[in-house]
């Protein structure tokens, strides 16, 4: 059985774009300072999150301007994201606190000399995000720039890319897919949000005496640089996808007695054994596995549905990289469980208290491999009145050093596919090649 890997050249597009525009919500909202939660604001999270959805022409949207109507829905819904046309500031311990000055997000209009037909049958990252996304120079930072950024480009098809980086400290993808899906509903003529917004965020503060009350390995600092584990440069690209005959694949090393597992675990298992065998560490070095949990249903009670902050865990799996090498899938399922089941409010709690005892650390990069599951955000649900995108997701390929994304989207055949993309240095992607084929080739 071959392993299916797509090419990771981007399509060059020539874009004509206009000034960035500040949209303002549309009535006006209190002008107040509302402080972060200590989930929220993590050192690994300090970054601003690109996203894009790629949408067909409507007929029975002929004369509607797409970016009009993304215009007016945003200024729309910022009357109840509020915060997001704020800026954020430092206060004392490094505490981010949004302040709610009403200045609005950054809107640009584009058009691009290309048809959804140009970027090929399947519609998938890497994108030329420099071209569907104004990177406005000095917007970067965390400190006093926009919150939000979007962009969109008509296409000569009738259809249109909606391209948007988002600050993650204010929002995990949950958050900020229920802001573009309250822009889709108040452009298409809603009055108010389906899920009202909450902001909530004193629920997720530390506790007046702080007690980590858990082992956090997730947030252990063993360097003091954040960079890639493998010290090196020259790393190479690939994208793998799974359909329905890799994914039984896979599923075929599983024994018999394990308890009932997820696509997102069985994938896990599989790539970070093939990873670790590929890099050819150390059987006695210790290896990392680190993955998103959403925690909102882990409180009592839940996190309310309109809770719009960040809300997840990043547990670590542990384990010498011998036994992750030499050992069957089965016992790795078996890690990513146990560590799973520790997430519970108490575990949540601790990790809030870790962050003001011990200075907001960063996410720990000591071989370490994180993965993150983007396959059910709701990135694929915006509709802006020309339908549900054909692809919504990550804009670029997802793939930084030590770090996968696992992406969702539709083949040719309309088969629902998860893409991973992998760096390695070039050396180890053959050896994970090698090994990934013989686990789907296998007949355990």
């Amino acid at each position: 059985m071959a392993l299916m890997a797509q090419d990771t050249t981007p399509l060059v597009l020539n874009v004509t774009r206009g000034e960035p525009k500040l949209v303002c919500p549309a009535e006006p909202t209190p002008r107040e300072l509302k402080p972060l939660s200590e989930i929220d604001d993590q050192e690994g999270l300090r970054f601003h999150m690109p996203a894009t959805m790629f949408y067909r022409a409507d007929s029975s949207m002929h004369g509607k301007d797409p970016v009009k109507v993304v215009k007016d829905g945003l200024a729309k819904a910022l009357v109840f994201f509020y915060p997001y046309a704020g800026r954020l500031v430092e206060g004392p311990n490094r505490k981010l606190v949004v302040d709610c000055t009403g200045e609005g997000v950054p809107f640009i209009e584009a058009e691009a000399n290309a048809t959804l037909e140009d970027f090929g049958d399947e519609i998938h990252p890497p994108f030329p995000l420099e071209e569907l996304l104004y990177d406005i120079p000095g917007t970067n930072r965390m400190l006093g720039t926009p919150l939000l950024i979007i962009q969109v480009t008509r296409l000569k098809c009738g259809g249109f890319i909606l391209a948007l980086r988002a600050n993650h400290t204010l929002s995990d993808g949950t958050g900020i897919m229920h802001l573009m899906n309250t822009v889709g509903e108040m452009g298409r003529g809603l009055a108010t949000p389906s899920i009202r917004p909450i902001w909530d965020r004193e629920r997720l503060f530390a506790r007046e005496s702080p007690k980590i009350s858990f082992p956090h390995p997730e947030y252990d600092q063993h360097e003091t640089n954040h960079h890639s584990n493998n010290g090196q440069l020259n790393l190479v690209q690939q994208s793998f996808l799974f359909g329905p005959t890799e994914l039984a694949a896979l599923r075929r090393h599983v024994p018999p007695h394990t308890k009932q597992f997820s696509t997102f675990d069985i994938l896990s298992a599989s790539l970070w054994r093939c990873r670790t065998i590929a890099l050819g560490l150390n059987p006695k070095d210790e290896v990392r596995l680190l993955f998103a949990v959403n925690a909102r249903n882990k409180f009592d009670p839940p996190l309310e549905k309109g809770y719009y902050g960040n809300a997840c865990a990043f547990p670590a799996v542990c384990a010498n990289a011998g036994d992750i090498c030499t050992n069957k899938v089965g016992y790795i399922l078996e890690l990513i469980r146990n560590t799973k089941n520790n997430v519970n409010e108490e575990y949540m709690r601790s990790i809030m208290d870790l962050m003001v005892t011990k200075n907001r650390p960063h996410f720990t990069v000591h071989q370490t491999y994180v993965v993150s599951d983007l396959r059910h955000l709701g990135f694929a649900d915006v509709d802006f009145g020309w339908g549900k995108p054909i692809y919504g997701g990550p804009a670029s390929n997802g793939s930084v050093p030590d770090a996968s994304f696992f992406i969702s989207f539709k083949n040719k055949k309309g088969e629902t596919m998860v893409m991973v993309p992998i760096s390695l240095p070039p050396t180890s992607m053959d050896d994970f090649v090698k090994e990934l084929q013989d686990m789907l080739r296998a007949h355990p």
